[in-house]
């Protein structure tokens, strides 16, 4: 046999090789690029419903991209936000093999859309009920009841680095609003944003793009 012709692995080989580098593959895609979580409550309708499973992309965020608003964002818990019966995690091996590689939804995170980012003004609320941004009334047609936006007054300056967030289901939301006495004043630093909604993979009747909103983009700048 000629040297050049090189000797193959037994098959037994090259189907550990084939695993190991998918599982390699996998790991990277969560780290860097996409991730698997569902919808544990209420707060996100009528967007986002319970148990939806959705995935997460991280890209728009590399290279110090930063959250946006109208984004819907995934983020970990900033501390106190979520109870046990919230941060149930896999419960199997299996679950808990794919759960490290992104293929199984991951439990004990939150999901809100972006407000205000660093430095905006959100008031809540102007004579008609809406949330205004740096003095712009934002309409926001994704709401399941505008009417549940009065709930809670508040009037804050987003600090640099972080958000403010709130859920579509207002009336239904434990978010940025119910957490201003916690030490974090209810905002939610850039560093524990795991990523933004970007696709629905299940119920297979409501597949498709999250999508994102126009609500926002005459909002001017903070002063």
């Amino acid at each position: 046999m000629p040297e050049s012709v090189k000797r193959q692995l037994p098959v037994w080989q090259e189907s550990i090789l084939l695993v190991v580098t998918a599982l390699v593959m996998a790991i990277v895609v969560k780290a860097f690029f996409l991730q698997a979580f569902y919808i544990p409550s209420q707060s996100m309708e009528p967007t986002l419903l319970v148990n939806d499973k959705i995935l997460v992309q991280k890209v728009s965020y590399w290279g110090g991209g930063e959250p946006q608003r109208g984004d819907v964002v995934v983020f970990d818990d900033p501390g106190g936000w979520l109870s046990d019966a919230d941060t149930t995690k896999a419960n199997n091996p299996v679950q808990r093999a794919l759960e490290v590689i992104g293929l199984y939804p991951t439990g004990g995170h939150l999901i809100k859309r972006v407000i205000g980012v660093a430095g905006d003004r959100v008031k809540c609320c102007n004579a008609d009920g809406q949330l205004t941004v740096n003095g712009k009334a934002i309409d926001e047609p994704y709401l399941m009841d505008p009417s549940a936006n009065t709930d809670r007054r508040f009037d804050v300056k987003v600090p640099a680095n972080h958000v403010w967030v709130q859920g579509d289901n207002r009336g239904n939301s434990a978010d940025s609003r119910e957490h201003q006495g916690d030490p974090g004043g209810g905002f939610i630093p850039d560093s524990a944003i795991v990523g933004k909604a970007w696709l629905r993979l299940w119920p297979l009747d409501r597949f498709g793009f999250t999508g994102g909103t126009d609500a926002f983009e005459d909002v001017p700048d903070p002063q």
